[in-house]
């Protein structure tokens, strides 16, 4: 498969080499988890919002950045000349007073060595108030601001099942009000959700690449230690996916998306700690190595 572009192809296009992101904690929670939406949060989502290799949201946002870099600095050749991206990941990052957001943005995009802002939220979680801050923020610093979604799926049956909390128009909207102040649109897709057929997992990235949005992240369903996904997969009502089937899956995705669109993710990375169920997916260099051989080979 030729034409494909991920992040690090960005990245060296846009700055000539790596960027890295520091992963972030605003202190925030979830209206799927306050009672707002519901208690239980996404039936896959661990207790951490898949935050794990988040910063400490008791520390300040400029003492996260300080302890992220200081994590990668022995294992990255020319850290000095390295830039970054700040990533709010834990959570819903925009669910917070408008004025208390734009403190945490505007102190994560402060040092010169950081390119971007890229939050990680729900589309129904986007208001008039924080969309004009994305907008100013933008246009103040010159900087990139991206905005990561959690679709998973366009079907309303799975999207009930998973506890999403919100429904496709919802997600549409907040993509065309997103586009609407340039502000660069991610999006998250879960292959192997229970009951979806290869057919419906194709269709929700092809509703999504009609979209013309920035990046998707790809990930296979993941079952959590502490999530009510892990209970039901305790009762026999969830099937891991294989290596083989999300491979297959990711190969015929990337093949229907538009040219020039970024694949941010293509596996994703739980803690071992937490992980039941797939195993292979603990190994993410291996499992990324085998993907990418299989994508260039396609």
């Amino acid at each position: 498969m030729k034409n494909l572009i991920f992040l690090n192809d960005y990245f060296q296009k846009e700055y000539g080499h790596k960027v890295y992101k520091l992963s972030l904690n605003g202190g925030m929670t979830c209206p799927n988890r306050d009672g707002t939406k519901g208690t239980g949060g996404c039936i896959f989502c661990s207790s951490g919002g898949s935050g794990e290799f988040a910063g400490d949201k008791n520390l300040s946002i400029r003492e996260q950045i300080e302890g992220q870099k200081n994590l990668l600095k022995n294992k990255i050749k020319n850290f000095e000349s390295i830039k970054f991206i700040s990533y709010f990941q834990a959570f819903t990052n925009t669910y917070a007073p408008v004025d208390k957001l734009e403190t945490l943005y505007r102190e994560s995009l402060a040092p010169s060595d950081v390119v971007g802002l890229s939050i990680a939220t729900r589309p129904d979680v986007l208001p008039d108030e924080v969309l004009e801050l994305l907008k100013k923020l933008k246009k103040e610093t010159g900087k990139e601001i991206w905005v990561e979604l959690g679709l998973q799926t366009i079907h309303e049956k799975t999207a009930e099942y998973i506890r999403r909390g919100y429904r496709l128009e919802c997600f549409n909207k907040a993509v065309e009000e997103l586009h609407k102040r340039d502000i660069k649109v991610i999006v998250h897709i879960i292959f192997g959700l229970p009951g979806e057929t290869e057919k419906d997992m194709l269709a929700t990235v092809s509703h999504v690449g009609k979209m013309s949005v920035f990046g998707v992240k790809f990930q296979n369903l993941q079952i959590l230690k502490g999530t009510d996904l892990a209970k039901e997969y305790v009762k026999g009502l969830v099937k891991p996916i294989t290596f083989d089937e999300y491979g297959k899956i990711l190969i015929k995705a990337v093949s229907i998306l538009p040219e020039g669109t970024v694949i941010h993710r293509i596996t994703g990375d739980p803690p071992k700690s937490l992980i039941i169920e797939p195993e292979w997916c603990t190994d993410k260099r291996l499992v990324m190595d085998r993907l990418k051989k299989m994508l260039y080979n396609s």
